[in-house]
């Protein structure tokens, strides 16, 4: 839909239309009447020559879903080194897994000058759905893949299935699984997607007690270990949708007695320091952070000189690193 086309719609002129997503002077009917259109329909401008002139602040929004991860910490970092080489500062929000403050701060950068908004997305809701469509400047969404957007996201299936895998093909018979929950549609629903196929490849089942669902930290893949390894008929072999939680399976395993991988083989995501220098070092898949934030960063830059959406949905393929916590790796 171009501009002739809305303000027929809002029953206002081309100019008022302008003026009203340049920040010009409007009276509050035409106003009303625009902002009621945008609500009908979802519009909202491209990024002409003229507007960038007029917009440019040099200035992006980066909203996180928290600080103290590892990984989006590597993200960040491939963010800034692309932005600042092109004179671009970050405007970092911190939305500490809360939902409804990753919307707000969608609705923070639509209606303040920023070039662009790159999103570490957990998931999606209506509300995300609606803000984002409503979006005046280029948004890239990191981490998850969305249907319309510009996204960089993981092989996550991939990586969760080749993990499993790896654990069967060692001969384990009795699989489990730590996963999150599979609102978050990556790391969530991705890799519990690639547990099963691995499990049902094998020609094997997962009984629900060997099925638990964790919040992203050390504490709770601990309790649910516990919930799951304290049953008189133990798993095998234990996969977690991230190294955090695995770190905390390996703790109970370790207060318990269990051996890894003698008794238990475990396996992970993610590829934390952590993860390397734990009483049993732990295999896990190598994400490309870092990769993805440069990427979104390069993706968000070329929409930006193009001054039209890209289009684009970039996946990033991972590396299977064997350490002890699944065995010794076979060298050749």
């Amino acid at each position: 839909m171009n501009i002739s086309e809305f303000a027929k719609i809002a029953g206002v002129s081309k100019s008022a239309v302008s003026r009203y997503f340049n920040d010009g002077y409007l009276s509050d009917d035409k106003r009303e009447l625009i902002e009621k259109a945008i609500e009908e329909t979802g519009y909202s401008p491209s990024i002409s020559a003229h507007s960038i002139k007029t917009r440019v602040t040099k200035l992006v929004g980066v909203i996180i879903p928290k600080l103290s991860s590892e990984s989006i910490s590597r993200v960040v970092e491939g963010i800034s080194e692309v932005l600042n080489a092109e004179g671009y500062e970050l405007l970092l929000v911190n939305t500490s897994n809360d939902s409804s403050k990753e919307i707000s701060s969608l609705e923070l950068f639509r209606n303040n000058r920023v070039d662009g908004v790159i999103l570490l997305a957990t998931m999606f809701s209506e509300l995300h759905m609606s803000v984002l469509n409503k979006m005046r400047v280029p948004v890239v969404i990191a981490g998850q893949r969305l249907e319309g957007f510009n996204c960089v996201c993981h092989d996550d299936e991939g990586a969760a299935y080749a993990l499993t895998k790896l654990m069967l093909d060692k001969g384990c018979r009795r699989p489990a699984m730590i996963g999150v929950t599979r609102e978050d549609m990556a790391a969530g629903k991705a890799r519990w997607d690639g547990f099963c196929k691995a499990v049902s490849e094998a020609g094997l089942e997962v009984p629900q007690r060997f099925a638990e669902v964790s919040k992203f930290d050390m504490e709770s893949g601990y309790d649910r270990a516990k919930r799951i390894l304290s049953r008189a008929k133990r798993p095998d072999c234990l996969f977690c949708a991230t190294d955090t939680i695995a770190i905390g399976a390996m703790q109970y395993c370790r207060e318990a007695g269990i051996r890894i991988p003698e008794d238990l083989m475990i396996a992970s995501v993610g590829d934390t320091k952590s993860g390397r220098v734990a009483y049993t070092p732990l295999t896990t898949a190598h994400l490309h952070y870092k990769t993805e934030g440069s990427d979104a960063a390069e993706m968000l830059l070329l929409e930006l000189k193009k001054h039209e959406p890209v289009g684009k949905s970039l996946r990033l393929d991972f590396e299977i690193i064997e350490r002890d916590s699944t065995g010794k790796c076979e060298t050749v």
